[in-house]
């Protein structure tokens, strides 16, 4: 097993944590890889943006009005702030469907800001506050496109969770019987596959937003407007100071980037001189999964393993240093340790 990051407190080592790690190009291709590139991983809110392609084949967006910022919501594990929740509530006026109807739980906010905001007010949340409150809005539109019954949506055997597991199997370039499904914690179904195929499905995302595919390919064309929307809304991916938001505001729409719960990365890189460099044969698909499920640590490996990569120029490097945990300290600002981030990558062939 890889260790690709190393906690010291002093100069005691803490902990050390091993992650894997996939990259691939536009023939799904495994260009670099480290631990197992293949680990079959539970990714989480990482599946989102193919969830979402579900529902947008649905043709719910133009059903119903929705435009990038829902496309956006959709895909996104939010921070709870207003015009998250404004949205969430928005995109169910559009669809004719009520918060009663949404089958995620409240939840505290990921958002520290929020929560104090919260505890102040004595606010209690509900459906609409969870982080994936804008999945499910879009999900109860998909079944009212679909025609069929918003009740039971959340379920493996509603006829939406049906389109969406063959979705999601089939944007992975998997069959469906290849796909393991377990239920989330916001109650929806959530898929299993290897770790490299979830980089090849943001390696789709890249390179369908780089126009090299078919523009009468409905899915091509889906996925363009997927990768669009989450580019242009970075802070309704996530929120103000979170990793999503920081990392695609940085690097100005080259790129489309996706955490899920556990510890688990997804990234889609747009075709350039550096992955060409690379040896990459157009867009690049990034997937990583940190073995013990600290997400701090998976934002250091991923914030170092574009460096060492060389995607991105200078200020979007730096634009992420908060996130490397090279310096550590206490609640009393007394320098206790450091993270360093090892990472051994290998090249295939």
């Amino acid at each position: 097993m890889s260790v690709a990051a190393t906690v010291y407190r002093g100069d005691i080592v803490e902990n050390t944590h091993i992650a894997h790690v996939a990259v691939v190009d536009t023939d799904g291709a495994l260009l670099y890889s480290c631990g197992d590139p293949s680990r079959f991983t539970l990714v989480r809110s990482a599946a989102k943006p193919a969830q979402a392609l579900a529902v947008v084949e649905t043709g719910a967006l133009e059903r119903f009005g929705f435009d990038d910022a829902d496309l956006a919501l959709m895909c996104a594990s939010h921070s709870s702030e207003a015009r998250h929740i404004e949205r969430a509530r928005s995109m169910l006026a559009k669809s004719q469907a009520t918060e009663d109807d949404l089958r995620c739980g409240g939840h505290p906010p990921i958002s520290d800001a929020v929560d104090r905001e919260w505890i102040k007010r004595d606010f209690i949340p509900g459906a609409v506050c969870s982080n994936c409150s804008g999945k499910h809005a879009g999900m109860l539109a998909g079944a009212r496109a679909l025609g069929v019954a918003l009740a039971d949506y959340h379920l493996p055997g509603h006829p939406l969770q049906v389109l969406v597991k063959r979705t999601v199997a089939e944007a992975c370039d998997l069959s469906e019987e290849q796909v393991q499904w377990a239920i989330d914690g916001c109650n929806l179904p959530t898929p299993a596959f290897p770790l490299d195929r979830l980089a090849r499905l943001y390696m789709k995302l890249a390179r369908a937003a780089d126009g090299h595919v078919s523009t009468d390919n409905r899915r091509d064309a889906a996925l363009a407007h997927i990768y669009r929307a989450m580019t242009s809304y970075p802070e309704l991916v996530a929120g103000e100071g979170r990793f999503c938001t920081t990392l695609m505001d940085a690097f100005k729409g080259a790129l489309v980037a996706k955490v899920g719960a556990d510890a688990s990365y997804a990234i889609g890189v747009r075709a350039s001189a550096q992955t060409a460099k690379l040896g990459a044969k157009g867009a690049l698909g990034i997937a990583v999964k940190v073995e013990d499920g600290n997400s701090t640590i998976l934002y250091a490996i991923v914030a170092e393993l574009l460096a060492k990569l060389d995607i991105g120029d200078e200020a979007a490097h730096r634009a992420l240093d908060g996130f490397r945990l090279r310096t550590m300290r206490n609640t009393a600002g007394l320098h206790t340790g450091r993270v360093e981030v090892a990472l051994p990558l290998v090249k295939a062939g």
